[in-house]
């Protein structure tokens, strides 16, 4: 765990390969060509770059060790088979901390799932489970002949999981800054709580305060490249663990591998774009649980954006406590509904457990928040190490009053999501500004990238992610009508994702694969 010593130790589609999908029109602006040269035109365009070929480990420096039991003891549904086994380990890599002398080493924990000869990186939202427990869960939903080729290597990013922690915002203020009422007036309460939460991280961590970020993650991969003894990087990354790679290309673009980038974050400078499309796409996740609640009789009915402002309103009225003495307010019921929603494997045990806060027991939903919301020695919170990265890789910090104007306009596109989507704007503004450019999306010279989206994705909107997708030069995007985060449940996603990596077909771009 990190101390106040500054010891941040965390450290075009073939039809027969993919029955079931359909080619619709590219995103990509239309191309039109004059029938006379201009003066200045090239006479080809550059040459593309082909994927890398497969290549095994050659003296690696890793040394596994069974770790099956532990990782089962930490799963969060659905359960994984047990066919699957788990062995871990762990790579050292350097902090890479401003002012910090020495290189200072971070450790990164690992965990491999299957026994393919080729290793395949496995990265998560820095929000959701550790990579390990990711890769385990991704290892159930794919294709099977993918693991007789790879063998999944999930990993912990720096200040996660089983990496070196981050653990430095004090429990009360963590539970103040996830449980803020979403309809308050303004957000004074919540910056003075995100005060307190920096000015806390910032004597915890001291100059690793700002070691933990998307670039600094990307140096540690390459250490695990190197470590793993192969000369590509070959990588699947969820939602904004997307952001890892981008930046890993950049820094080392020789080195990239096959990659799949489940979901882009939007590149949009506009925070209105952003969170607009975003809670848009959360009120469509809400609408398409609540028909699917109606389907299998639950009793929450077809109405859930009813259901939900109702139990909104219950908790103002009349907060709820959990064992322990914790406050279950609107703002945690909210969050917790969200991180609900975004599991649709999960969605039956959501309706039960707003169903039972409803009746005045919020255990079951708080459950959705509780990696979150809690921790301790053996599980640390998701908390403050995503908030420390999430904070270090945003460039921008929006004021106070134009925060709540926003959240005005927010709020008349979608009253029940809009006053939660900028709250981590407000989180973000004691923390040290970030010094250095984002990483570019449009480096130039690499093989292609297939790019995944979701029809209805509450985290990473597939607006966003067809923006971003158009940025860089090498992307094919595979799309699915579906609905959830991330688009790898899906069959038809799967075996192009199989394809790519395994065979290294290309898929069309625009390609769509049926909900």
């Amino acid at each position: 765990m990190l101390r106040r010593q500054h010891l941040l130790l965390l450290a075009v589609l073939v039809p027969s390969l993919l029955a079931g999908c359909t080619a619709g029109p590219s995103q990509r602006p239309a191309v039109i060509e004059n029938d006379q040269q201009s003066p200045t035109a090239t006479s080809a365009s550059p040459r593309p770059v082909p994927l890398p070929p497969l290549a095994e480990p050659q003296s690696p420096s890793i040394a596994w060790s069974d770790c099956d039991r532990q990782i089962r003891a930490r799963l969060e549904p659905p359960a994984v088979p047990p066919s699957l086994r788990f062995t871990c380990a762990e790579a050292a890599s350097v902090l890479d901390a401003p002012d910090l002398p020495g290189r200072v080493r971070t450790r990164i924990a690992l965990t491999k799932v299957g026994d393919g000869p080729v290793p395949l990186i496995v990265l998560n939202d820095v929000e959701g489970e550790s990579g390990g427990l990711f890769a385990a869960h991704l290892a159930a939903s794919l294709p099977a002949p993918l693991l007789q080729r790879f063998s999944l290597i999930g990993v912990d990013r720096r200040g996660t999981g089983d990496s070196d922690p981050v653990s430095c915002v004090p429990s009360d203020i963590r539970g103040q800054l996830l449980n803020h009422d979403p309809a308050a007036p303004d957000v004074d309460g919540l910056l003075d709580a995100a005060r307190k939460a920096g000015q806390q991280c910032a004597i915890e961590l001291g100059s690793g305060q700002q070691a933990l970020d998307s670039g600094r993650t990307a140096g540690d991969l390459e250490e695990i490249r190197d470590q793993l003894g192969v000369p590509q990087l070959n990588v699947i990354a969820r939602g904004e663990a997307s952001g890892v790679v981008i930046a890993y290309a950049n820094r080392f673009p020789t080195q990239v591998g096959r990659v799949v980038l489940d979901g882009l974050r939007d590149p949009s400078g506009d925070p209105a774009t952003v969170l607009g499309d975003l809670v848009t796409a959360q009120q469509a996740t809400l609408d398409a649980f609540g028909a699917d609640c109606a389907a299998r009789g639950c009793a929450l009915n077809q109405d859930a954006t009813a259901a939900v402002t109702a139990l909104l309103q219950q908790l103002r009225s009349a907060p709820a406590m959990l064992p322990g003495g914790a406050n279950f307010g609107p703002g945690a019921a909210l969050n917790a509904i969200i991180a609900g929603l975004a599991q649709r494997a999960r969605w039956p045990e959501l309706a039960d457990a707003i169903h039972a806060a409803q009746g005045g027991d919020p255990a079951r939903l708080a459950a959705f928040l509780g990696a979150l919301l809690n921790g301790s020695q053996v599980a640390p919170s998701r908390f403050d190490g995503a908030m420390a990265t999430e904070c270090n890789d945003t460039a921008t910090r929006m004021p106070a009053d134009q925060i709540t104007t926003l959240t005005g306009r927010l709020r008349q596109r979608s009253p029940l999501f809009g006053g939660l989507a900028t709250q981590r704007l407000v989180w973000c503004l004691p923390w040290p500004g970030r010094t250095g450019a984002l990483p570019s999306l449009g480096v130039p010279g690499l093989p292609p990238v297939l790019v995944t989206s979701t029809a209805t994705d509450p985290v990473t909107p597939e607006p966003g992610t067809i923006r971003a997708a158009q940025q860089m030069s090498s992307a094919v995007r595979v799309g699915w009508q579906g609905t959830g985060h991330g688009a790898l449940a899906s069959p038809c996603v799967g075996e192009a994702v199989r394809a790519f990596l395994a065979d290294g077909k290309v898929p069309s771009d625009g390609t769509l694969c049926p909900a």
